[in-house]
This record gives structure tokens, C-alpha cells and sequence, in this order.
């Protein structure tokens, strides 16, 4: 029995090390091919802005990735099928200023949320170089609006709420152009 048992706690052995050293490189990014540091966090550099909730990043100076903010929600530009909606170019051209080419950010994943959508965007939130979420950004400017994917908000969304509720206050954004209807044509 004790001779059986040496080869299968060796090979178990082997696989903790294994497992080990791939996950202090960054290599243990849970099966879906995404590249991590630490808890959820990537170190990144825009390449472009897509729209308002959505940029595109190389992490690690490798191939461009696209990333869709997480627990907001811009008005539409680019969906097929739908006209542009009223405050989308805003929406966009204020992501073009928080984050413009070139700009490096932290991106952080959610233990709440899926790591990847449908879409196979990397879903995070954006910290910009000044330690601000791109999403709270967004949120107070009033471009964006506060959104929760199948029931399950994010951890960030009490503060996003906040600043939600501020933008709507005073008016700013869609609150004020579009009646703060964020998916009307316009």
C-alpha cells in the first residue's frame, strides 16, 4: 500500500509547484486565457477607446484586448442595428479624455462578476493613472447609468450609485440632454 502511495503524493506534489509557479507569473488566470497579478489586478495600456464602456488595452504589451467596464452602462454607438443613441458621442468622447491611447491603467476583475462576457471582452473595472475608477468617472459626468447583469451587481455599485444620483441631481450628461433616457435615439 505505502509503495503505491509514494508515486501518486509525488505526483500531487508536482502539480502543487506547478500550480504554484504559474500563478506568481500571472498564469493561473482561472481557464479563460486572461493573464492576472495578484488578486484579479492587470496592469494595462489603452490602445484605443471602442465607446463609453469600452476600451480596448494590450496587458503585458501583448495583442489588443477589449474591455468592458464594469456596472455601468453608456449609450449606444456602434451596435449593430441600432441607430446612435442620444449622448453616446458624449459618452464616448468623455471616455477619449479619462483614457486616451496610451494612457496606463489598472484593471481590476470582480470576485462578484464573470471574468469574460459573451462577447469575450475581459470584464474589470478601469483605474485611471490618478487612482479614480473610469466607471465613477463615467457615472458623475453623466454619460453613464448603473448596471447590474442578471441580478448580481457589482461590488462597487453603492458608490457608483452615488455618483449616479449626483450626476441626475444637477443634470449633467443624459440626466440633462436626453431626459436621462440613456437608450433613445437621438
Amino acid at each position: 500500500m505505502q509503495r503505491r502511495l509514494i508515486p501518486v503524493l509525488a505526483a500531487a506534489l508536482a502539480a502543487v509547484v506547478v500550480a504554484l509557479a504559474l500563478d506568481s507569473r500571472g498564469g493561473g488566470g482561472g481557464g479563460d486565457g486572461n493573464p492576472r497579478a495578484g488578486r484579479g489586478n492587470m496592469r494595462a495600456r489603452v490602445t484605443r477607446v471602442i465607446d463609453g464602456d469600452t476600451i480596448a488595452v494590450s496587458i503585458d504589451g501583448g495583442a489588443e484586448r477589449s474591455v468592458r467596464l464594469l456596472g455601468i452602462d453608456t449609450p449606444e454607438t456602434h451596435r449593430p442595428g441600432t441607430p446612435v443613441e442620444c449622448g453616446g458621442p458624449e459618452a464616448s468622447a468623455s471616455m477619449q479624455r479619462l483614457a486616451p491611447s496610451g494612457t496606463r491603467v489598472a484593471l481590476e476583475t470582480d470576485p462578484s462578476q464573470d471574468r469574460v462576457d459573451r462577447y469575450g471582452r475581459l470584464l474589470a473595472y478601469v483605474r485611471l493613472p490618478e487612482g479614480r475608477l473610469a466607471e465613477e468617472a463615467q457615472l458623475a459626468a453623466g454619460w453613464a447609468t448603473v448596471y447590474v447583469f442578471a441580478g448580481h451587481p457589482v461590488s462597487g455599485d453603492p458608490a457608483f450609485r452615488r455618483a449616479q444620483a449626483a450626476a441626475e441631481a444637477a443634470g449633467r450628461g443624459v440626466w440633462g440632454r436626453c431626459g436621462g433616457r440613456f437608450h433613445f435615439a437621438g
